[in-house]
């Protein structure tokens, strides 16, 4: 499921068209993660879900995997309609742990 649209973040990953929202950067520096985490995590999890966001009525993707060190991570994205991946936060677990 999500498979075409999984591809294409990925893509977006591979050729550096991605922007971090600030609040992305703030919790992936408080759950101790570097940008090769996130990145790592894009590249070789899995959408968990999409979310349509109720204001921009843009669709969110919940991205699931393992960072470098092997710690379950979520990354949650958009393509924005600047055709560039916004990663919009992070976090340490998955969303159903919560």
């Amino acid at each position: 499921m999500h498979e075409r649209v999984l591809s294409q973040i990925r893509e977006y990953i591979r050729a550096k068209q991605y922007i971090m929202t600030i609040h992305a950067e703030e919790e992936m520096s408080d759950d101790n993660l570097t940008i090769f985490d996130v990145e790592h995590v894009i590249l070789t999890g899995k959408i968990i879900e999409r979310q349509k966001d109720n204001t921009s009525v843009e669709w969110k993707y919940l991205i699931e995997g393992n960072t470098i060190s092997r710690h379950i991570a979520t990354v949650v994205v958009k393509i924005s309609i600047t055709n560039k991946l916004v990663i919009i936060t992070v976090f340490i677990g998955s969303p159903y742990d919560m």
